[in-house]
């Protein structure tokens, strides 16, 4: 194309100034209003977390809504006992003996209430907690501790109850299950199937007791046997002494059998003493119906994950049948 023809890029008119000046300006709006509506998403973005945040909050701690150590002259002393009894759960040992302690050893506590909803767990768990419990009513005498059972109070649950003053539950209850189990698989048959061999390397004769993958041995059989009816004479002995001649043991042996029982049929039994909710036994047994909870609480993460169902897969293993600790359940 020849410069001459006026249709050159040459001879095209250029921007004038005011134009340029008015490119300018809108540029410069469409930045503003770029950045203003980034301003207000982040402000409604972080008010929409503070509200989250807030929300989560309140689910989370809204199991501390409770009265206040200050609320009254004289409380019932409350120490929840739920879900399964371990060594890594709410319900641990050491959780339920450090709100014990501190129930027991609060200038106003006027009575302790125990309250179970558990199918029971670790055998050494519960009896760590047994244990402390006798030792707290020897050195507080004045201070009453009742049982109360919920939905369910088996096992090891029982096994912490019956070092109670009193049992108390609800008709509807679940009582009982004074036993010791220990599980596990077999795989041999399966395996043979299958052509696997199993190649299992020990130092020791017993060293591969309960292995799953290998047959199970006459004296592997008895040894088993033989531990599991210490641990079940120990938990025995404990209700009895707990017990005492309430327990209608004598014409009831079944009682030890690791059967459990309805609420009715567990007082009948001597297992529970009378019928009663946690309200109840503060306001009209104890006589404080202020209740103040001294369970300890869970760490706000463990509280979190619980809350929204991260927890599952602790549940899921404590089901496992691999599990192969003894459970008083």
């Amino acid at each position: 194309m020849s410069e001459t023809d006026p249709n050159h890029p040459r001879h095209q008119a250029e921007p004038t100034h005011w134009e340029r000046e008015m490119l300018q300006q809108m540029l410069n709006a469409t930045l503003k209003e770029n950045r203003r509506s980034r301003r207000w998403g982040i402000f409604f973005k972080l008010l929409g977390f503070t509200y989250i945040f807030l929300l989560l909050g309140l689910l989370v701690w809204s199991d501390d809504l409770g009265i206040s150590k200050a609320a009254a002259k004289e409380h019932t002393a409350l120490v929840k006992v739920d879900g399964v009894i371990a060594a890594e759960t709410k319900a641990s040992a050491d959780k339920i003996i450090t709100g014990l302690r501190n129930a027991f050893e609060d200038k106003k506590t006027k009575g302790v209430i125990l309250r179970l909803n558990t199918p029971g767990g670790s055998a050494v768990q519960s009896r760590y907690i047994n244990r402390e419990l006798v030792r707290l009513r020897e050195k507080y005498p004045d201070i009453p501790v009742y049982a109360v059972c919920v939905d369910v109070c088996a096992s090891g649950g029982y096994y912490i109850a019956a070092a109670a003053d009193k049992i108390y539950a609800d008709e509807g209850s679940i009582v009982g299950s004074i036993g010791v189990v220990i599980r596990s698989f077999g795989f041999v048959d399966a395996m043979e199937k299958l052509g696997v061999e199993r190649r299992l390397m020990t130092a020791g004769q017993h060293k591969g007791l309960l292995d799953p993958f290998s047959p199970v041995r006459p004296e592997d059989t008895a040894h088993m046997d033989q531990m599991l009816a210490e641990v079940h004479q120990n938990f025995i002995d404990a209700v009895k002494e707990g017990r005492g001649d309430r327990l209608k043991y004598q014409k009831h042996p079944e009682i030890f059998s690791g059967l459990f029982w309805g609420g009715e049929a567990a007082k009948r039994l001597g297992l529970v003493d009378e019928f009663g909710s946690s309200s109840y036994v503060a306001r009209e047994v104890i006589g404080a119906k202020e209740i103040v909870d001294f369970t300890p609480q869970e760490e706000i993460w463990d509280r979190f994950a619980r809350k929204f169902g991260a927890g599952a897969a602790e549940m899921l293993g404590s089901w496992s049948g691999l599990d192969s600790r003894l459970q008083i359940q």
